[in-house]
């Protein structure tokens, strides 16, 4: 519905910013939280405002599916402009504006958002809303974005006293869980900030991690590698797994293993397993490209879904039975079921292990007999090779004869 980043015009955006001129801005995350905070500074006054998701104690009215955005002012004066201008499925479809007591609500075919605030909108465009307003010291304006029914209002704007409950408790559900963090070390604040982004990556309902929140941002500005990420791939949630199971977050992965059991139970009629799968379990992942929309920079295509889910890779076997073996060792011991399906693929690895591949690099052409082999070596570079003698170090491919000899 957002995606101006790749097409500022055609994409969507829901912009809050100040009108003063050489208004300069920094981004930070509340301690020990995912709540992101925008401080605006001018000579004319410092404004910010807090993004965050009730995690724990959805308010009953406005749904589980919530965006607050809390604009303030801590000193001096600032004019804001806000701009709400949904763009649903990726521009495709078209969609109308119903006004409300307090907000809109953004009904598409498929899909009917509400915009609550107590500040006045203005309707533009027929499609989009805008809002231009002033806050002294001390004073507050809040936008909540939420789900709604397709014949359903949009509900009262929150007042100061529940926007502050629902901060409270949102901030008070992350630092809970960061809590359990059990690293120690010399990097102890990057470690958790990391963590926390682990978290965001994670799907609530099933337990699946997905390998990154982006879609279609170029490798090269102007190249055309601009894939989908927002998918589960077996090899990335196992290094995730293995991550989160050393700093103590044993819960999320038990549950990305349950989500992996259920896949164990899906598999091809021959045994093997899909490299990758929707977070709720989807084997279809259907790629298509978006040629409306311009692509970031200029950069196209611009694609959905990822053609790579029907790609067989061999490595994942190993991935995945490490991220088994790991949390049956340190976590709770995997059911018998589990233990089935995981001899069941072994048998499959045994028969299949020799066959061409597309490699961890999910080339588009034709499949080879790639070969991966890790060096352990003290000051450790691991390297990968592929059978004709090339050994790909940064990117760039190296003849064996090139690499130095402590790190074959």
């Amino acid at each position: 519905m957002f995606g101006a980043i790749l097409d500022d015009k055609k994409g969507g955006r829901f912009k809050i910013s100040p009108l003063a001129e050489n208004a300069t801005y920094k981004q930070v995350y509340w301690p020990d939280t995912n709540v992101l905070i925008t401080r605006f500074l001018s000579p004319d006054g410092v404004g910010e405002i807090a993004d965050f998701m009730p995690v724990d104690e959805p308010d009953r009215w406005h749904g589980q599916h919530q965006l607050i955005r809390r604009v303030s002012v801590v000193r001096g004066s600032l004019t804001f402009r806000m701009l709400c201008q949904p763009a649903f499925n990726y521009a495709r479809d078209d969609h109308r504006v119903k006004p409300c007591h307090e907000g809109v609500v953004f009904h598409s075919p498929n899909l009917s958002l509400a915009l609550s605030t107590k500040v006045p909108l203005k309707i533009f465009d027929g499609n989009s809303v805008c809002a231009e307003f002033v806050l002294k010291e001390n004073e507050t304006a809040t936008f909540l974005l939420h789900q709604v029914g397709p014949d359903t209002e949009c509900g009262d704007g929150l007042t100061d006293a529940e926007t502050e409950r629902l901060f409270e408790g949102t901030v008070e559900y992350w630092r809970r869980w960061i809590s359990k963090c059990s690293y120690v070390g010399r990097w102890r604040e990057t470690v958790q900030r990391s963590a926390l982004v682990l978290k965001l990556l994670t799907y609530e309902p099933t337990g699946a991690i997905i390998a990154a929140p982006t879609c279609s941002l170029p490798e090269n500005i102007g190249g055309g590698r601009n894939w989908d990420y927002r998918y589960t791939w077996i090899r990335d949630a196992a290094f995730t797994l293995y991550a989160l199971m050393r700093i103590g977050f044993t819960q999320e992965a038990a549950r990305f293993i349950d989500w992996l059991e259920a896949r164990t139970h899906e598999l091809e009629p021959d045994g093997s397993l899909q490299i990758m799968y929707g977070i709720d379990g989807r084997h279809d992942l259907q790629e298509e490209t978006l040629d409306h929309l311009e692509g970031y920079r200029g950069s196209r295509p611009v694609r959905i879904g990822n053609g790579a889910y029907h790609q067989h890779q061999i490595d994942i076997y190993g991935e995945l039975l490490d991220s088994i073996y790991l949390y049956n060792k340190y976590g709770t011991p995997i059911s018998h079921a589990l233990w089935k399906e995981t001899r069941r693929m072994l048998d499959w690895v045994c028969k299949n292990w020799q066959t061409k591949d597309y490699g961890i690099w999910e080339v588009r052409g034709e499949p080879a007999a790639f070969r991966l082999f890790q060096a352990h070596v003290l000051g450790g570079i691991g390297s990968r090779y592929t059978p004709d003698g090339e050994a790909f170090v940064s990117g760039r491919p190296r003849t064996l004869a090139e690499k130095p000899r402590r790190h074959l």
